[in-house]
């Protein structure tokens, strides 16, 4: 990098992206906190249980899975595996090709990712509190993260 970059006026890209990096830090280990000592899950579990609820059948194919989240088939075999032995999902296997894993919501699963969403918005609620965000800075920030890759509005995470 020159020296006129590095001292050019403007927002630098770098102190940004370390900025998010460290919002990101601070959102996951608030989230961690509430959902982990209320319900013993972390925010990737809540995450994984949130996505085979939005699912079709309340279940997804374990490499669809994978994809959704951004992790590998084993990231989510291994994310999977503790979720699986309290309970919260099931793996199914394709009727028809025994090589397809499905992981599925279970009745108790689901019971307990409405507890958990309760929590989670609270905890949102709390970071996000109304004497700091209005209503149009949460907007603008949802926008923005939309377009680094968040979740495109309307698809709310209800």
């Amino acid at each position: 990098m020159t020296e006129q970059a590095r001292t050019s006026p403007g927002p630098d890209p770098l102190d940004t992206a370390l900025r998010l990096v460290r919002a990101q830090t601070a959102v996951v280990k608030r989230f961690d906190a509430s959902l982990g000592g209320l319900h013993g899950v972390s925010l990737s579990d809540f995450t994984m249980l949130l996505h085979l609820a939005q699912a079709p059948g309340g279940r997804m194919r374990r490499v669809d899975l994978a994809e959704a989240l951004g992790l590998t088939a084993s990231g989510v075999t291994r994310g999977l595996a503790p979720l699986e032995r309290i309970g919260l999902v099931t793996r199914e296997a394709a009727a028809r090709d025994a090589r397809v894993a499905y992981a599925a919501l279970t009745p108790t699963g689901r019971e307990r990712l409405a507890e958990m969403l309760h929590t989670a918005r609270q905890v949102a609620a709390e970071h996000f509190a109304a004497d700091q965000w209005n209503a149009d800075d949460l907007t603008r920030l949802s926008a923005l993260l939309t377009r680094l890759g968040g979740t495109a509005p309307g698809q709310r995470l209800d």
